[in-house]
């Protein structure tokens, strides 16, 4: 039974982030590494990505992007409704399935959705977005602690993991229970940071033990690979400035006034 679990959030082909958290996972002493989607999009070279998922013996979940890449559908399912933000999405998304492996569609295509599991005596569900729905986005300003109770019960479970929104958060609930986005290893979360986070999960003296983790990685090169792979301008700039320059329409107003003004 674990009792130290390093999550993953959305990777989106930072292949760079990856290998620096990889790293500082494993002096870490956990018992599983758990990565809950989302493994292409936004970066440069998302083949890159695999090998390290193998060589540390990552779980993985299939997030939206990763069913869409696996079953090469004509959109990455991300749930956006503004214009500007799918015409980034789109470009983010052709790119990623153009240079995505067939093994590693297959890969893809055929991982799990969710996974069942506990730490310590505490039974932990892992999904993309929601237990409802893999492109659900949960921000912390608009979803009520009743609702995530409600969800909790529903699965029958203590603690519910997710990521999908690239924000991170934790809401303890009633009767002991948890709710954690485990934030984005892939970019920025907004912030005016450059560090990206996963977080470790951890039962201990009797709890869950929650702490997110910065990850410093070399951005300019990072960069310089986007760069040559014709990615846009506005999401290199997101990585070198630590704000969003795309996706910002679908954060609601409390996440969308940690940007620039």
């Amino acid at each position: 039974m674990p009792h130290r679990i390093a999550c993953l959030g959305g990777i989106y082909s930072n292949h760079l982030a990856l290998a620096q958290a990889l790293r500082d996972i494993t002096g870490r002493g956990v018992d599983q590494i758990v990565c809950l989607g989302d493994m292409g999009a936004f970066g440069p070279h998302p083949d890159q990505v695999f090998p390290l998922l193998a060589e540390y013996g990552v779980t993985c979940l299939q997030g939206n992007y990763d069913d869409s890449i696996g079953n090469a559908l004509d959109d990455c399912q991300c749930g956006y409704t503004d214009e500007r933000d799918n015409y980034f999405a789109q470009l983010s998304y052709d790119y990623t399935l153009d240079n995505t492996s067939d093994e590693n569609r297959r890969f893809l295509r055929h991982l799990p959705p969710q996974l069942r599991t506990e730490i310590g005596p505490l039974r932990i569900l892992f999904c993309h977005g929601s237990p409802r729905r893999v492109n659900e986005f949960l921000w912390q300003s608009t979803t009520s602690t009743a609702f995530l109770q409600r969800l909790a019960a529903e699965q029958k479970v203590d603690v519910i993991a997710a990521t999908h929104t690239g924000i991170k958060w934790h809401r303890p609930l009633p009767e002991g229970r948890h709710f954690v986005n485990v934030g984005c290893l892939g970019r920025p979360e907004n912030d005016g940071r450059k560090n990206v986070w996963y977080t470790m999960l951890e039962f201990r003296d009797g709890q869950l033990q929650v702490e997110f983790v910065p990850v410093e990685y070399d951005t300019h090169t990072l960069v310089q690979e986007m760069r040559h792979e014709r990615l846009p301008d506005e999401f290199m700039e997101t990585i070198l400035s630590g704000w969003w320059t795309t996706c910002l329409e679908i954060l609601p107003s409390k996440e969308r006034q940690r940007g620039p003004h």
